[in-house]
């Protein structure tokens, strides 16, 4: 179920309602929010709603056992094998979904078909007949949407139990609505337990004040990101050039790295920003997971304002348990080079998602001891130069980025060759430009500028319309809802995080 649909629209109506008129039936009221989330994953298919149920009960299980074994005094032993079984089945069904094909086609039968053919026929022939058993059976795997980011959800919920930092939910049905909740189940914000568990624990009460304005701009603004700017930049610019780069000049494929880089933020901030509004007119608030991205002069601060869930999950849960900053510059390095080679396999089973995670971690590495060099006595002092340095910094951050987005959004190593060839050779066998024109750079300089909505920003110009009657709110965002859609392009695209 997508959010800019109609069904999504009756889905809500009936769910905000229910939600409402069951706030004096905190039981009912909580079962009925789970079998909404439910319903809302089912739609895809009911088998994985099934499975999601599962493991909000086996990983709420596991950590009550963690939290009784601590109450007990038993041996910190009995409690780290625990969590080591249960970061198994977490990880072992994540990567049964997500990395059997890669592991098979891209992995394994690559390194045997030389061995074999070093070995014999024989050898050969039963590779091949492996192969033949083993493909169908692969393409029959279909990856649950979501399942990286609930798994994480999981992982963090059993983890901080472990280490004391979170008491475990009062009941399953608690830790399943935290772990089912609709809004952000299939593509984040990765929504840590100490902050959602006490709010499904204690849901709010019909009397406090609904934030419905800040809802109303948070979801009319994703509408604008996603079905507006994403989908138009997506549909024109990026997928055209993507799809068969060969075709394209060297003007044209910058032009479509760009959309795709202010096509990606659009798209997956507005899924943030509707997730958010949407928790919002049920009474839940979620931290903010966008701060202006491409603003950020280094890397480092580009991961501390892109996707900050992911980012400050990824550090809390596996560039700091393997040491973080603390055991020396080299150390350091090789933990930035190894959370993000994880980080980029979480994005996907592919060899084009590992060298993009390479990429990032050994660029953090390369600027922290540039930058380490520089605070050291080289850095101008003077106060007149750092505006400047800000702006370059910025500048050359964007385009960091967008070259790494190749590798990203490339699919396969042949594609994102093909697009840095084209970028390499600006006058090659097509030199006619295509693409670039008003209406185009247009879309990418309001994508970028949608970045001042990040945050709290776009609402704290606008609280003015608080002070408005409901009916006047009612009647502008369903005008504004209605232009956005008129706007957009024909259809509704999914997500591009939704695939993670």
């Amino acid at each position: 179920m997508l959010f800019p649909t109609t069904v999504f629209a009756v889905f809500f109506f009936l769910v905000f309602h229910g939600h409402w008129a069951l706030a004096g039936h905190p039981r009912a009221r909580k079962a009925f929010l789970l079998a909404a989330s439910l319903f809302f994953y089912g739609f895809w298919s009911w088998k994985f709603a099934l499975m999601l149920l599962g493991s909000a009960l086996v990983n709420h299980a596991a950590a009550r056992r963690m939290d009784g074994l601590d109450r007990a005094g038993a041996p910190e032993a009995s409690r780290r094998r625990l969590l080591a079984g249960i970061v198994a089945l977490n990880l072992g069904l994540l990567g049964f979904f997500k990395y059997t094909g890669f592991l098979f086609a891209d992995v394994l039968f690559p390194l045997l078909r030389p061995v074999c053919a070093a070995i014999g026929s024989d050898a050969v022939w039963t590779l091949v007949r492996a192969q033949e058993e083993i493909y169908p059976w692969i393409s029959r795997i279909v990856l649950p949407v979501g399942i990286s980011f609930f798994t994480f959800q999981a992982l963090s919920y059993v983890v901080d139990v472990y280490r004391r930092r979170t008491p475990p939910a009062r009941s399953w049905l608690d830790f399943a609505n935290y772990l089912a909740f609709f809004p952000q189940l299939v593509a984040g914000p990765i929504v840590r337990a100490a902050n959602l568990v006490p709010q499904m624990e204690q849901m709010p009460e019909r009397g406090q004040p609904l934030e419905a304005p800040r809802a109303m701009i948070l979801i009319l603004g994703g509408l604008f990101k996603k079905t507006v700017v994403a989908n138009w930049l997506a549909s024109r610019l990026a997928d055209p050039v993507f799809a068969w780069p060969e075709i394209y000049s060297g003007p044209d494929i910058l032009l479509a790295v760009y959309a795709y880089a202010v096509q990606i933020y659009c798209d997956f901030s507005a899924y943030s920003d509707i997730a958010i509004g949407t928790a919002l007119l049920l009474g839940f608030r979620f931290p903010a997971n966008f701060n202006a991205p491409y603003a950020a002069a280094t890397l480092q601060e580009f991961w501390r304002r892109w996707h900050i869930s992911l980012s400050s999950w990824l550090r809390d849960y596996l560039y700091i348990p393997l040491g973080g900053s603390r055991r020396g510059e080299g150390r350091t390095y090789v933990n930035l080079l190894v959370t993000f080679l994880l980080g980029g396999l979480w994005h996907g089973a592919a060899w084009t998602f590992l060298l993009w995670g390479a990429f990032h971690g050994l660029y953090l590495a390369l600027e922290r001891l540039v930058l380490g060099w520089l605070g050291r006595g080289v850095r101008p002092s003077g106060g007149a130069f750092r505006p400047l340095a800000v702006w370059l910094g910025r500048i050359w951050i964007f385009h960091v980025v967008c070259f790494s987005w190749i590798l990203f959004r490339g699919g396969n190593l042949e594609t994102a060759g093909a697009l840095l060839r084209g970028l390499a050779a600006w006058r090659g066998a097509v030199p006619d430009v295509t693409l670039w024109g008003g209406t185009a750079v247009a879309m990418v300089v309001i994508g970028l500028a949608t970045q001042l909505w990040d945050g709290d920003r776009l609402w704290t110009g606008a609280r003015w319309i608080v002070s408005r009657p409901a009916w006047a709110l009612g009647a502008a965002g369903a005008l504004v809802c209605t232009v956005i859609l008129a706007l957009g392009p024909e259809g509704v695209a999914p997500f591009i995080y939704f695939q993670f």
